[in-house]
């Protein structure tokens, strides 16, 4: 992240993530959401992208999110309350070519369903794997999320896999595009679940949204 993060943001979002993370429920259907109440963040992203393991960082457990060497294996929203003041909620993977394409289609009219009906949600990360960049899939995410007038942020992940001159082309060449997206929040942020690099910032991010945050 390029923007200043205050001391108090960022020991406020630690104090956060470090509270109990409580498992809610697993959504397969619209009629198993769980009924509005703390305000919620949520995390997309392309199977493999690193969803889980971003997840685990930020929240200081190794087993919250399932992370596997098979993609696709998240195939329902799950939902996890932070301390009882934020709801993280861990979205389908997208763009696993092995899915069948009923199951594409049902996971693409919940996300769809739950976008445009969810007055609780105020921001939804869509994580790229900074090796590969922004691919098709990523830009209907992204498409679905202007459409739904959801605001966004994009995530690069596994940033210590990619030079520091091809990295800074990445991130100008996304920032560029993401003009032209009306819900996309302009700057994108830089991670890294083996350095740890950019955890600390999103998570002061985030726990802006969280009831009673600073």
């Amino acid at each position: 992240m390029s923007e200043e993060i205050s001391a108090q943001a960022l020991e406020w979002g630690n104090w956060l993530f470090a509270q109990e993370c409580e498992f809610l429920r697993g959504a397969a259907s619209l009629n198993d959401l769980p009924e509005f109440g703390q305000p919620e963040v949520s995390f997309a992203g392309r199977s493999n992208v690193g969803k889980s393991s971003l997840i685990n960082a930020l929240t200081g457990r190794n087993t919250l999110a399932r992370t596997s060497n098979t993609p696709g294996r998240t195939q329902q929203l799950n939902f996890f309350s932070l301390g009882k003041r934020l709801v993280l909620v861990d979205m389908p993977g997208y763009g696993y070519a092995k899915a069948s394409k009923s199951a594409i289609e049902q996971w693409n009219a919940l996300l769809q369903l739950y976008l445009k009906g969810r007055p609780t949600l105020s921001r939804v990360y869509v994580l790229i794997d900074a090796r590969h960049g922004l691919k098709e899939n990523d830009l209907e995410m992204m498409r679905m999320l202007d459409v739904a007038a959801v605001s966004y942020r994009l995530v690069l992940t596994k940033v210590d896999k990619v030079s520091p001159t091809p990295l800074r082309a990445l991130q100008k060449e996304i920032e560029e595009k993401i003009k032209t997206h009306p819900a996309a929040f302009p700057e994108i942020s830089l991670t890294s679940t083996v350095s740890k690099s950019g955890v600390a910032e999103l998570r002061a991010e985030i726990a802006q949204f969280a009831i009673g945050g600073s």
